[in-house]
């Protein structure tokens, strides 16, 4: 369990040492969560196997992973390029609100501008990832989902106009 002062998370790229903790960690993040399928690990794996992890980072403190986040390539019905989805995101659940999924986005974000990345979309909570500056756009669909939970940020002028689509491995479920 973390204390009060704790120190920061060390943000870095995912190693092929990680992937075991990745996996563990994913699935417990994810174990109790409402509003998911449980097959978040399955999804990072696939992702990986596919090559279709564009940024995968991990968060470290004192050594030990207590996050991680994915980044993967969508694509939209208007043909933009160099949009990215974000998800899953995964933080141990005793390091939970101290910041750690905070600091993977912002350090995810940056990674994606490294890229040359346009955007990103993401299917989350709105109050999480308003602070990042994601917004529902009406022009830009998920389907199948409630919209206001899609969300998207552009980097730079273009935006989605269209129906978005997740890379295949995000339907992994073993």
């Amino acid at each position: 369990m973390p204390s009060d002062e704790l120190a920061s998370p060390t943000i870095r790229p995912e190693t092929s040492a990680d992937l075991s903790a990745i996996r563990s960690l994913t699935e417990r993040a994810f174990r109790d969560a409402e509003h998911t399928s449980h097959t978040e690990h399955f999804i990072v794996d696939a992702l990986r196997n596919a090559d279709a992890l564009s940024v995968s980072l991990v968060a470290e403190i004192e050594g030990q992973l207590v996050g991680h986040i994915a980044f993967s390539p969508i694509t939209c019905t208007d043909g933009s390029l160099q949009w990215f989805g974000l998800g899953p995101i995964s933080v141990h659940p005793d390091y939970q609100r101290i910041g750690i999924g905070t600091a993977l986005v912002v350090a995810g974000l940056a990674a994606l501008c490294e890229l040359d990345a346009h955007g990103c979309v993401v299917l989350g909570e709105p109050t999480f990832y308003r602070r990042f500056g994601f917004r529902y756009d009406p022009h830009c669909v998920l389907e199948g989902v409630p919209p206001e939970y899609f969300q998207m940020l552009s980097i730079g002028e273009q935006k989605l106009r269209g129906v978005v689509s997740y890379h295949a491995a995000l339907g992994a479920t073993a």
